[in-house]
């Protein structure tokens, strides 16, 4: 049967965006449905953690990220000038800023920068800062540029799936498509129309986060503060703010945020009865539910980001989780598509990310219970405080908000098997990052061993091969890279290459010429 395109993404923010990049390098044709005309301004996520940093990396989208991230640096430099301008008692030099949990801060001089899963990122690791409207921006232009056809003001009213491919029925008529993949955010149409179940639980808070002009700010506290009535946010860039009620939902999630609501907000929470908005250039309301999907799958209908899963956007996962989730299916999607998928690979997609998921969940929540404005969470909250003023603590905050802890449980006894791929400096002048670029899975052979090259022949198309030394790891001889960085096998000097030709066979199938 004739389809209109290999794939269909419901959703063109940057999770349904990075997917169809990853499946466009694999030549997939694929088209993304985008139900807002424009890119959505309104204020979200801001940062990016090390696997996020990474991918973008792998894919050679470093140099422009940095372009976008000097701005908002500067902006937030902006903003600690205009406080001690105006007097602001509470700037002074501060430690150096390690991230934060349920608005504890976490000090950067206190981070055991030497343990063993720091370091690994390379030039990736100056990359943190990052508005999402501008990720979006330059994943649409990537897009564009991969042959993706980006169709705005398209929305999905309804879908008829069978055995070959999917009926997409949109606003704009019906697509044909050999599989649908719903980015389509927390409220997906998609998800809904499948019949996944989503459960989890219910939402008890409201919160509001904007950028705003405001006067009378000059007594409103730095950063995270605690009240009686809830908690609120200031920065750390000129004008934003957020707020956090714990008396229950709001109660109309699609009304718009209005001035009076967000100035009626952070005067109950800040008990700064003067400070006043004169001005909202965006504004968003939050709750805490957290659901999940059990299973990303349903036939060939697919949801990724926050279609799969929902949580409060405390400690900034949820961006980070989606493009995770692109990550790791755009390769395995277009391996199904293309024919040489092994016997369950799409199934590793939920097997692999629905633990990052729960885990991203019970993180928000324990942070939602360490903020409430009550006396036991408030001694709770002193103890956890008590507790980051500790290396082992910071550390231990930093690399579960970083990222840098997460690996899957792939099959190898070797300590860089189902971890994210280290950076490595090769001999050639080249970094392993660097040939990544194509989306293609690497055999990375370091020893300069015929033998173990040879076993890659007949996955032309599939893994690309590349010899070189590494000087700063001479007790690795290889690695075998997924397309999404993780690590599928590795040895190190004087082993033999067992377990290579299973994890070539387990990822990538059956080499060319090959009976299956």
């Amino acid at each position: 049967m004739n389809h209109d395109a290999d794939v269909v993404v419901a959703g063109g923010g940057p999770v349904g965006l990075m997917l169809a990049c990853e499946l466009a390098l694999a030549d997939i044709t694929v088209v993304v449905l985008e139900r807002l005309t424009e890119v959505d301004t309104t204020v979200k996520a801001g940062a990016i953690n090390s696997p996020s940093a990474e991918a973008l990396y792998r894919r050679g989208m470093l140099p422009a990220l940095m372009e976008v991230q000097r701005p908002a640096m500067e902006r937030f430099s902006a903003f600690l000038r205009q406080r001690q301008a105006a007097g602001a008692s509470e700037i002074k030099a501060a430690p150096r800023f390690a991230g934060h949990f349920a608005g504890i801060m976490l000090r950067g001089d206190l981070l055991d920068e030497s343990d063993p899963d720091f370091g690994t990122s390379g030039p990736a690791a100056d990359l943190g800062i990052l508005p999402q409207e501008a990720l979006e921006r330059l994943l649409a232009a990537r897009a564009a540029e991969l042959g993706v056809s980006l169709r705005r003001g398209v929305t999905v009213t309804g879908l008829d799936a069978d055995d070959e491919g999917v009926d997409v029925h949109t606003s704009g008529g019906t697509l044909r498509t050999g599989w649908l993949v719903g980015c389509d955010g927390g409220r997906s149409t998609v998800r809904r129309l499948a019949g996944f179940p989503f459960p989890g639980t219910d939402p008890g808070i409201t919160g509001h986060q904007a950028f705003v002009e405001m006067t009378g700010s000059e007594a409103l506290g730095v950063g995270w503060n605690w009240t009686k009535t809830g908690t609120y946010a200031h920065g750390p860039t000129p004008g934003r703010i957020l707020t956090v009620e714990f008396d229950g939902p709001p109660k109309d999630r699609e009304a718009p945020v209005t001035t009076e609501e967000l100035q009626t907000a952070l005067r109950r929470v800040s008990g700064v009865p003067d400070v006043t908005i004169t001005k909202v250039h965006t504004a968003t309301r939050f709750t805490d539910h957290a659901r999940q999907v059990p299973d990303y799958r349903s036939g060939r209908v697919l949801l990724a980001g926050d279609a799969a899963h929902v949580h409060s956007p405390f400690g900034g996962q949820g961006l980070n989780l989606g493009l995770g989730d692109a990550m790791n299916l755009g390769w395995k999607l277009a391996a199904t598509v293309r024919g040489w998928a092994p016997e369950g690979l799409l199934d590793t997609y939920t097997a692999e990310r629905y633990p990052l998921g729960a885990w991203v969940l019970d993180w928000t929540r324990a942070q939602v219970a360490l903020m409430r404005p009550e006396s036991h969470a408030q001694a709770l909250r002193e103890v956890i405080a008590e507790l980051t003023g500790t290396p082992d603590a910071t550390t231990f905050f930093v690399k579960k908000i970083s990222g840098v802890w997460q690996r899957y449980d792939l099959p190898g006894d070797h300590p860089l098997t189902g971890r994210s791929a280290p950076d490595l400096e090769l001999s050639d002048g080249t970094r392993l990052a660097d040939h990544l670029h194509h989306g293609r899975a690497l055999l990375l052979d370091l020893a300069d061993d015929p033998e173990l090259r040879k076993r890659a022949d007949g996955y032309d198309g599939r893994v690309e091969v590349h010899t070189a030394a590494c000087p700063d790891r001479p007790g690795l001889a290889a690695l075998l890279v997924r397309p999404d960085g993780a690590t599928a096998w590795a040895a190190d000097t004087g082993e033999a290459p067992d377990g290579l030709d299973a994890a070539l066979h387990r990822w990538f199938g059956a080499p060319e010429g090959t009976a299956v």
